[in-house]
């Protein structure tokens, strides 16, 4: 009885800590998803469960940041959260049509590319203006095709998919991450939705009905508190954070795998 007591408050400590990362900067999913293992639950049923536990918690820091979002482009606000709204739902129809290993053989291969990402892509847009000479432009037809991918990436495993799009608004229209940041949160929460939806009646996390309430809750908490607490955070000391996070997963799944 103790034990479950105390996994419980774990959970929920870990959905606050993910609810939080996410509302800053990205990484909820490098806290999240491991921990669930850990807790016993195969991978896939975990990635699920972690994407529903998350959704509140996306859409509390959504609407913290609701009058700070600016324009991606061309594209408009509507038509941007539409196409990470199907985007999403697919790379959530993938995750419950290919077999487990396929996400046990793929897991720690996508948190490595996250981490890449997390670790160098700041550093992105200068080297590719620097290469061609120029700054780089993308049309608005181009930003929805590039987010209706990285939509699909973030409905199948979702690790550091917010900061991937920071990486190509700011490769492809040189926008400022900080100022991207509340477009973040509002399309990560779009991307959760849709998969979170799909998830909930298509795959079996209502066999785990505590773990994923107390994941939950702790996320809205760490959401709504985290988006809160992003503008009185050092940027540079909040990255190092997710970074450390992102390095110890990566390799704890690779020993794993």
């Amino acid at each position: 009885m103790l034990g479950a007591v105390i996994n419980t408050l774990l959970v929920l400590l870990t959905g606050v800590a993910a609810g939080a990362l996410n509302a800053i900067g990205g990484g909820g999913t490098f806290v999240a998803l491991p921990a669930l293992v850990a807790f016993g639950l195969p991978p896939v049923t975990a990635n699920a469960l972690s994407r529903v536990a998350l959704v509140p918690g996306a859409v509390a820091s959504a609407w913290v940041y609701r009058r700070e979002l600016t324009p991606v482009g061309g594209a408009s606000t509507k038509a941007l959260t539409v196409v990470s709204m199907v985007g999403g739902g697919v790379g959530a129809g993938l995750l419950m049509a290919l077999p487990a290993s396929s996400f046990d053989a793929a897991a720690p291969w996508l948190l490595a590319t996250a981490t890449l990402i997390l670790a160098f892509g700041r550093r992105l847009p200068q080297a590719l203006s620097a290469l061609l000479g120029r700054p780089v432009s993308m049309s608005s037809r181009a930003v929805l095709i590039g987010q209706f991918f990285l939509a699909i990436y973030g409905g199948y495993f979702g690790g550091a998919v917010g900061i991937t799009m920071l990486a190509l608004w700011s490769i492809g229209l040189g926008l400022d991450a900080a100022a991207s940041n509340p477009m973040r949160v509002v399309q990560l929460a779009a991307v959760f939705l849709s998969a979170g939806i799909l998830f909930l009646f298509a795959s079996d996390i209502l066999s785990a009905p505590l773990i994923l309430a107390a994941m939950l809750i702790g996320a809205v908490v760490g959401g709504w508190a985290g988006a809160h607490l992003a503008r009185r955070l050092s940027a540079a000391l909040l990255r190092g954070i997710i970074l450390a996070i992102a390095v110890i997963m990566t390799v704890m799944y690779f020993l794993r795998g």
